[in-house]
C-alpha cells in the first residue's frame, strides 16, 4: 500500500507502508546502525520518534524475543530503504513486518533514506506524519502541531516497584525507561536489584538503603521532569549515585548544570567518545536528543564525544557521584564501554 512520510517543513517523501497500517505522527530521527533493529525498535528512549535506519537492508536477520529490550515496541514508526522479506538467521522467530503488525507499529519502506538523513542533519530533528491518505502539508499541520512527547517517561517507566535478588549488592534503580540489558549487567555482577517507578519520592528509594542507585536512560527533554529533578536533589550526598543516558542528564540538572537540544542528536552504535582517565578512545552506542553542556565547577568532565566535542560523562570532584551519556550495556553497539558498569559497582557502599 503507498504511503508517504510528511515533514513540518513541508518535505514529502513517498514510498511503500508495510507493518501495522495506521499513520502515526513523531519527531523524525535517524540511526547510524548498520544492526541491532530489534533493540533499536524495543528502546523506551525512542518512545514518541518515528526512527530512520540509515543502513540500506533491515530485517535480514529477523526478530527474536531473547534480544528485545522492552517487552513492546517503543518507536512511533520506522522508516528503511528496503525491509527483508527473507530472513536467515537461526535464532529468528518473526520477520519484521510481522512483528510491527503484532505491535501495531506503520513501517515506510521504499524512500531515499540517505536523503531523508541529509536534510534531517542540514535542519534537525523534526516532526514527521506516517500517512496512508493523499493529504498536504496544510492538512497534516493540525497533526503535527498536537504532536507532543512531554509525557514520554511517564509512558514507559516501570508501574510498580520490583525486585531481583541477588548476592552482591543492592542498587537501586530509577527506572525513566530503562533496557533490559542493563538490568542484566548488574544481576551479571551479582547485584540485588529493585527498581522504583520514575515518580517515586526520594524518601521512598533510601527506605530500602542501597548500596548504589541507578538513574537509568529514557526518552524526550529532562527539562520535562521538574519533579524527578527534585527528587534527585533529595538523594545527592545520601547514597552513592551513577546513572547513563537522560539519568546523565538528570543528575547533572540536579547539581546545577544545564542541558540543550541537539540539532540531530547522537543514534547509533558507532560513536567514538574518549575517556579523558584513560586516555583511551571507546566506541560506544548512543541514543539521545539532548546533551548537558554546562556543569558547575565541583564537577569533573570524564568523557568527550570525538565528533562533535559534546560532554558524555562526569564526576563529582567530592561526592560518590558518575555518569555517562552513553549506553554501556552495547545493547546494540560493541562492547568497547561494558567496563563503565565495573567503575558503578567501584561507586556503591
Amino acid at each position: 500500500m503507498k504511503a508517504k512520510l510528511i515533514l513540518e517543513n513541508g518535505i514529502i517523501f513517498e514510498g511503500k507502508a508495510f507493518g501495522y497500517l495506521k499513520e502515526s505522527v513523531g519527531e523524525v530521527v535517524f540511526n547510524t546502525g548498520m544492526t541491532g533493529y530489534q533493540e533499536v525498535l524495543t528502546d523506551p528512549s525512542y518512545y514518541g520518534q518515528i526512527v530512520t535506519m540509515t543502513y540500506p537492508l533491515i530485517g535480514n536477520y529477523g526478530i527474536n524475543l531473547e534480544d528485545v529490550e522492552s517487552k513492546s515496541v517503543k518507536v512511533k514508526g520506522f522508516i528503511v530503504r528496503e525491509q527483508c522479506s527473507y530472513p536467515s538467521n537461526f535464532r529468528c522467530e518473526f520477520q519484521i513486518e510481522d512483528y510491527l503488525k503484532q505491535n501495531k507499529i506503520i513501517g515506510l519502506e521504499g524512500i531515499d533514506t540517505r536523503a531523508l538523513t541529509k536534510i534531517l542533519r542540514n535542519n534537525g530533528t523534526m516532526k514527521g506524519i506516517i500517512t496512508l491518505e493523499d493529504i498536504s502539508l496544510q492538512e497534516a499541520k493540525p497533526k503535527l502541531n498536537s504532536y507532543s512527547n512531554e509525557d514520554a517517561v511517564k509512558m514507559v517507566t516501570s508501574k510498580e516497584i520490583y525486585t531481583i535478588d541477588g548476592t552482591g549488592k543492592h542498587v537501586a534503580i530509577m527506572d525513566f525507561g530503562i533496557k533490559q540489558n542493563i538490568i542484566r549487567n548488574f544481576l551479571n555482577r551479582g547485584c540485588k536489584v529493585t527498581v522504583f517507578p520514575a515518580d517515586t519520592e526520594a524518601e521512598e528509594i533510601l527506605k530500602v538503603n542501597p548500596d548504589l542507585i541507578f538513574l537509568s536512560n529514557g526518552p524526550g527533554d529532562p527539562e520535562d521532569l521538574p519533579d524527578v529533578i527534585r527528587n534527585i536533589k533529595n538523594l545527592v550526598g545520601k547514597k552513592p549515585i551513577v546513572g547513563i543516558c537522560l539519568g546523565h542528564q538528570l543528575l547533572a540538572l540536579s547539581l546545577g548544570g544545564k542541558t540543550s537540544k541537539l540539532k540531530f542528536g547522537h543514534r547509533g552504535c558507532n560513536h567514538p567518545v574518549k575517556d579523558l582517565e584513560s586516555n583511551r578512545v571507546h566506541i560506544t552506542s548512543q541514543n539521545h536528543g539532548y546533551v548537558v553542556d554546562t556543569l558547575p565547577e565541583n564537577i569533573e568532565v570524564t568523557h568527550v564525544n570525538l565528533n562533535d566535542g559534546t560532554i558524555e560523562g562526569m564526576k563529582h570532584k567530592e561526592l560518590p557521584i558518575y555518569s555517562v551519556q552513553f549506553h554501556p550495556e552495547a545493547c546494540p553497539g560493541p562492547k568497547d564501554s561494558e567496563y563503565i558498569f565495573d567503575k558503578f559497582m567501584k561507586y556503591s557502599l
